[in-house]
């Protein structure tokens, strides 16, 4: 079995392999929390939680950890998930937690333009941290069910997509939008981007089985 691990910034894991998945937002005063209790959920606000309801109280998170099992393309996967705080006091935390991660998810509302623009300094913010040109990412815009207070158009989260070389997705966690489905994009983007950084090794020979046995690896 895979092990994913997100944080507020995501932990993930595959092969046999601990990896981090990091899950960062802006600091905007996001209002709600979501999760379904047999699927994976999506960090879209400073007070993401796995429990089964909606949240209306803004209660910024320092850290809360859960975990959930899944199947992601036919590979069954754990989810460690630690949310963590976005507010700008806790920016050391936050660099932490980037130094472990695996995967990112970089999260705005789309109702709060001020979110929309931070984003840009936590990509490079993570490229810095992680030494690299390029890493697994995906640009989330939250609160895409309320239309009328929208302050970021989807053509605007396409183009700073683009220009971050990352896959761009709106959500809703209120009305269970592309929850799922960010967190299982990530992944795959994690899987292709170890794979391309460790290629799995080739099957061994039968003379080469005869001679190594069985082995039995204890995780």
């Amino acid at each position: 079995m895979n092990q994913y691990t997100y944080t507020d910034l995501v932990h993930y894991q595959i092969r046999s392999t601990p990896v981090t998945i990091i899950c960062l937002k802006g600091k905007w005063k996001d209002d709600f929390s979501y999760c379904t209790p047999c699927s994976l959920s999506l960090f879209l606000s400073p007070s993401f939680s796995l429990q089964s309801y909606f949240v209306t109280d803004y209660d910024p998170t320092i850290e809360d950890s859960y975990t959930k099992q899944c199947v992601i393309d036919e590979r069954a996967a754990r989810l460690d998930i630690l949310d963590t705080a976005g507010q700008e006091e806790f920016g050391a935390m936050r660099e932490q937690y980037m130094r472990t991660g695996e995967g990112f998810l970089l999260v705005f509302s789309v109702t709060d333009r001020g979110s929309f623009e931070e984003i840009y300094k936590f990509q490079r913010q993570i490229l810095r941290v992680k030494d690299r040109d390029e890493f697994p990412m995906i640009l989330v815009g939250n609160k895409a069910d309320l239309e009328l207070q929208r302050q970021v158009t989807q053509e605007e989260g396409q183009q700073l997509a683009r220009q971050l070389k990352v896959t761009y997705m709106e959500a809703s966690a209120k009305i269970r939008m592309n929850v799922d489905q960010a967190f299982h994009e990530l992944v795959r983007v994690i899987r292709k981007f170890q794979e391309q950084e460790c290629p799995p090794s080739p099957e061994p020979t039968r003379k080469e089985k005869d001679k190594s046995g069985c082995h039995c690896v204890i995780v």
